[in-house]
């Protein structure tokens, strides 16, 4: 489970590796982010679904 941090604003999408996992941060529409953790297999799996969506 990720971290309860302050929320500091909006900002860019960000993808950064923490320790083993990778923390992906979603800006949303009404303000804040979403914050994911994933692992190595779930990061490859989102990104092939992406892929899919993409053409």
């Amino acid at each position: 489970m990720a971290a309860m941090k302050p929320r500091t604003g909006d900002g860019p999408l960000e993808v950064t590796k923490e320790g083993r996992g990778i923390v992906m941060r979603v800006p949303l529409e009404g303000g804040g982010r979403l914050v994911v953790e994933l692992n190595a297999e779930e990061a490859g799996a989102l990104g092939d679904a992406l892929q899919n969506v993409l053409g």
